[in-house]
């Protein structure tokens, strides 16, 4: 539930009621740090901690069918050596006493041809069969677990700015899936060049045996690529995720440039974390790499809200809001405009 103030749509102002000033000058006269702290504000008063759990788990839903997804895909089309890549690159960035479940789960994907009942292999159209129906499963429940996450991400960025319903279901979920299709795929492969870059290449040069040098280009253009990726998918999502009139790309780039930020701060903490906490992997054990998993997804979650979050606050500045909060005069917790007898207007 959100009780924050509803952000005023500024396309809609006139000439006078609009500020001339663009993105960059406006921060500079609000304060970078006062815009923080009213953003926090804002993304804690429009639940953006709760939305974030729940956009976290469901894209740590798409994301463990997704790799089954790409072990197996590659196996079907022939291409066993980049199953072998992917087995690689997913083992290298698991926690360490988990890799005995990754590479199940991973390899379980690409068995072609399981033992019959004599204890001999099935014939291969049989296997082939099988594996293709492993593939499409995995993907199909890959996009809609990943169509449901974006559709969360509506739902926080709703309310965060304030606005109190989402778009009609059918809508909701279409354009859901618009983004999984556009703005999603910008996303996983900024992901995957940033955080299983490293891994990946060198899972590369061990199969393909592309070189020293191929090696050494890879790791300096992963970055580049990859955080404009995300940046491209991010204000992307700011754009047309929220269910309003957006204004200019100048204004939303300002919470997608935090958000990445936030993203890569988040990502290398908790990666240090479970790098160095050697109570993590005893807690969990093999379930070390899906506990990660989900505190990633959260991480992931929390940043994208928190740009929401600055984006909003910054137009709501820009239209003469200060405070995000609605107001609440008798601090019972409940805001003036709800407070109110049946009947009666706000008070």
């Amino acid at each position: 539930m959100s009780s924050v103030r509803a952000v005023p749509e500024t396309e809609l102002m006139s000439g006078e009621q609009l500020s001339a000033d663009d993105a960059r000058h406006t921060v500079r006269r609000y304060g970078l740090r006062r815009l923080l702290s009213t953003g926090f504000v804002r993304f804690r008063y429009g639940d953006g901690f709760s939305h974030a759990r729940a956009f976290g788990l469901q894209l740590a839903l798409a994301s463990v069918p997704l790799v089954i997804a790409g072990a197996g895909l590659a196996t079907a089309v022939g291409v066993e050596s980049f199953s072998e890549v992917v087995a690689r690159t997913v083992v290298a960035i698991s926690p360490g006493s988990s890799d005995a479940l990754v590479e199940q789960a991973v390899s379980g994907a690409d068995t072609p041809q399981p033992p019959g009942d004599d204890g001999e292999e099935t014939g291969g159209d049989e296997g082939s069969d099988r594996s293709e129906v492993v593939v499409v499963l995995a993907l199909l429940t890959a996009f809609a677990a990943a169509t449901s996450a974006f559709a969360q991400l509506e739902r926080g960025a709703n309310r965060v700015y304030g606005t109190e319903r989402d778009r009609p279901v059918l809508r909701k979920y279409a354009r859901a899936a618009a983004l999984t299709a556009t703005a999603g795929v910008a996303m996983a492969i900024g992901l995957l060049l940033i955080v299983a870059g490293e891994p990946f290449g060198e899972a590369m040069e061990q199969v393909y045996r592309w070189g020293d040098a191929a090696e050494e280009v890879w790791d300096v253009l992963r970055w580049p690529v990859g955080l404009a990726a995300l940046v491209v998918a991010v204000t992307a999502l700011l754009r047309f995720a929220p269910r309003r009139r957006q204004p200019g790309l100048s204004w939303l780039a300002v919470g997608a440039t935090v958000t990445v930020l936030a993203w890569l701060a988040g990502s290398g903490l908790l990666a240090l974390y479970v790098a160095v906490a050697g109570t993590f992997g005893d807690t969990y054990g093999p379930l070390t790499a899906v506990m990660a998993l989900l505190l990633w997804a959260n991480v992931t979650g929390v940043a994208l809200l928190a740009g929401f979050a600055l984006a909003a606050q910054l137009e709501a500045v820009r239209a003469g809001q200060d405070d995000p909060r609605l107001p609440d005069t008798d601090d019972d917790g409940i805001p003036d405009t709800l407070d109110a007898h049946p009947g009666s207007g706000p008070r």
